[in-house]
């Protein structure tokens, strides 16, 4: 879907999300935290939401599709993912090009 590569070529971290989803919230909080400010995408609040919903899911999120991460442009997954590449210490090494200098 053309949006979908609008906003993950235009800024280095989009997590797709819904208001009301406590574990878009937590991968929020968890860059935030690692020093990168990443665009919140809520689709409960865009009017072509299930539209994108369902091109997440074609393009591999798992159910429920989000948040779905992309960090550089590419997919990286949900929740699971994330913190995935977190315990590895495999998300600073992706993030750190777009971490805010304190």
């Amino acid at each position: 879907m053309d949006k979908i590569q609008s906003l993950t070529s235009e800024n280095a971290i989009v997590v797709f999300s819904k208001s009301t989803c406590c574990l878009s919230y937590a991968v929020t909080i968890l860059f935030q935290e690692l020093g990168v400010e990443p665009l919140i995408h809520e689709l409960d609040h865009d009017p072509e939401g299930w539209e994108i919903e369902k091109a997440l899911v074609n393009q591999g999120c798992n159910s429920p599709p989000v948040p779905a991460v992309f960090i550089g442009g590419k997919l990286v997954g949900s929740t699971n993912e994330v913190m995935s590449l977190h315990l590895r210490g495999a998300l600073i090494p992706l993030i750190r090009p777009y971490q805010i200098l304190a």
